[in-house]
Order: structure tokens, then sequence, then C-alpha cells
């Protein structure tokens, strides 16, 4: 077994302190939901970093504000937004034709969690999984060429402790047989969500791209609203800006120059585990492993419109 990726940095580490002294001038970024939570913070530390940055979002307007606020307090103007529905796979079609420049950092990070009830998209999809990985999927392989022009690009897929709640059920990935859990699909998507790491890397990393995916921890955020809020014991908790700092890590820190298809915690990679711990640390075994990435990314190319 390899050994485990570590930095100088922890679980009490910041996003500004991961970033402080990275230059990321002339780089352009993506981050999907950052119109709130870890998102925005993720958004803050790279344009504070000099990067151009687009907050992708569903509701624009509402971002806008957002943008504004981060562009003010990093004196970065390179702040935009731009509308993305990650259930709606013509909105993420319609993003990724019109991004036109190469493309340095991606960060996945928008979700949704624990849904009270079985909800669909119009193909029928479960809608964790379809806009937790589904969503982010497509929006990755469309944005590929992009990604491959940066000659050193990075993709960060948005994890969970919830990769410990279930493996993703290639018979029945959308509850059509199984009786409907809301934290089992939401565990299944964020087991997605690490596997695209493995896959990409193993894919792309021939032409630059480097994945790795990561659980930010326990933050109290607008995603815990069907679950009666952040029930973690407070010891654990992390700030906002705590939990945007293993994102920042991944996206922007040297010192993950050429590093892929792993799963960090706390800034750090995190241990494989053979079955659930009290404590929810570590990644499932099945969430990073290398056959499960590749028939899940041939599933979900199968699955996704031409």
């Amino acid at each position: 077994m390899s050994q485990l990726f570590q930095t100088p940095f922890s679980r009490t580490s910041t996003a500004s302190e991961v970033i402080d002294r990275v230059d990321l001038s002339g780089r352009r970024a993506i981050v999907t939901g950052a119109g709130s939570g870890i998102g925005t913070e993720t958004a803050r530390a790279l344009a504070s970093a000099g990067a151009e940055v687009v907050l992708a979002v569903r509701h624009p307007r509402a971002a806008g504000q957002i943008a504004a606020g981060i562009a003010e307090s990093t004196g970065n103007a390179k702040v935009s937004v731009r509308a993305l529905d990650l259930a709606d796979q013509a909105s993420v079609r319609s993003f990724a034709a019109a991004w036109d420049q190469p493309l340095h950092i991606l960060v996945n990070n928008a979700g949704i969690m624990a849904l009270p009830e079985l909800e669909r998209t119009a193909e029928g999809w479960e809608m964790q999984f379809a806009t937790n990985f589904l969503g982010h999927f497509a929006l990755t392989v469309r944005l590929h060429d992009a990604l491959a022009e940066a000659h050193g690009a990075r993709v960060v897929s948005v994890s969970s402790s919830g990769n410990l709640f279930s493996p993703v059920v290639f018979d029945d990935l959308h509850f059509d047989f199984r009786p409907y859990d809301p934290l089992v699909a939401y565990g299944q998507s964020k087991t997605a969500d690490a596997l695209l790491a493995v896959e990409a890397t193993r894919r792309w990393s021939g032409e630059g791209i480097y994945a790795n995916a990561l659980n930010p921890g326990a933050i109290a955020t607008g995603l815990q609203k069907h679950t009666g809020g952040l029930k973690t014991p407070k010891e654990r908790q992390k700030t906002v800006q705590q939990g945007a700092a293993t994102s920042v890590l991944l996206a922007a820190s040297p010192l993950l120059d050429k590093v892929g298809g792993r799963y960090f915690e706390d800034c750090n990679e995190a241990e494989t585990v053979t079955r659930r711990p009290a404590d929810y640390a570590g990644v499932a075994w099945y969430a990073v492993d290398r056959a499960n990435a590749e028939r899940l990314w041939d599933t979900a190319l199968d699955l996704l419109p031409a």
C-alpha cells in the first residue's frame, strides 16, 4: 500500500492559511455552488491569490452580490457569475459549450443532501445522484478539452464522510427497486464523487489533468436543512473557513502538483477503511477502488445524452 500523502496543514487550518503566498495569476477557476457555504469561501480564497473565478450557480442574480463581495474583499475584479443547474443536463451542456478558454481549476463543490422524499429528474434519475454526481460528471467530461488546454489542470471533487453510508449500487442507481433512504442515496452520490477523481486521474493525467476528492468536514451550512441541522459534536465541527481549506489545498497548493486519484480530509490524505468507523473518519475502500471507478465512468457515459 502506498504511503498516505501528508501536508503541513491540519483540520484547524483555514482556506486563507492554505492559499497564503500562492500565486494564481493568469489562471481560471470554476467553483460550482459558490453562492453559499464552503463554495463561497473556496472562490474567495482562489480570487485572493489572483485567479479569475467563475461562480457557477443555480441562482445567478442572488450570487451576483456574493461575487461583488468577493471582488471587493480580495481586490480582484475578475470574479463573475454564470448560470448552472446540475440537475438539468441541458444547463450543463449549455454552460460547457459557452466556455472557450483554458481551464486550470474546476471545483465540483455544489451538492444537495438527504432529500426526505424520492425526487427524480426529467430522465428519471434519483435527484441526489443526478445533482451531486451525474451533473458534475457531465460538466467535467464536457470541459475536458478546456482542462487539457491548461497544460496542468486540477479537478476537485467534493465528497463527504457520507461515502461511508453506501457504495454505488450499480444495479439500482435510482432506487427503482430499493426502498428510498435519504442518507443512503446521499452516501451513494458522495461515493460516486470520490470515484470520479480516481478515474479522471487515470484517464487524463497524461494530459496534465489531475483530480482529487475530499471530505470538507462537519460545517453548519444550508446543506443540512433536511436533517434538522448539524448533529456532529461541537469539538469536531469546523468553521466555513476551515471547511474550505481542503478544497483550496487540492485546487491550488503547489504541494499537490501532479498528485491525483486520492481522497483527502483535514488537509491530508485519508486512511482507507474496510468498515465504517465510529468517528466516520477515512474513506471506504469501495469509494477509491479502481475497478469501481472505471465501471462508474462507463456507466455514467452511457446515461448521458449525446
